[in-house]
């Protein structure tokens, strides 16, 4: 049951982030300042955790990938 609400949610938030300019699900509209892009934060913060909920890890995306690191630094060490 915790599937499918999380889903609907990540369903949900897609929806809304696909139509940003259409104003058919607008909460917020853009032109307030400071306030107008809370509602795209949110449903982006929305969609990231039903994804991450369901396996897909968007946080290794912007790191270093450690097993080079690792790797490199071993061979470094064996050539001393």
């Amino acid at each position: 049951m915790k599937s499918i609400i999380v889903g609907f949610i990540g369903v949900l938030a897609f929806l809304y982030l696909i139509n940003p300019t259409a104003g058919f699900f607008e909460l917020l509209p853009d032109n307030i300042p400071l306030v107008g892009n809370v509602d795209e934060v949110t449903a982006t913060t929305l969609l990231l955790a039903a994804l991450s909920y369901f396996g897909v890890d968007f946080s290794r995306l912007f790191k270093r990938e450690e097993k080079k690191l690792q790797v490199a630094k071993e061979a470094e060490y064996e050539e001393k």
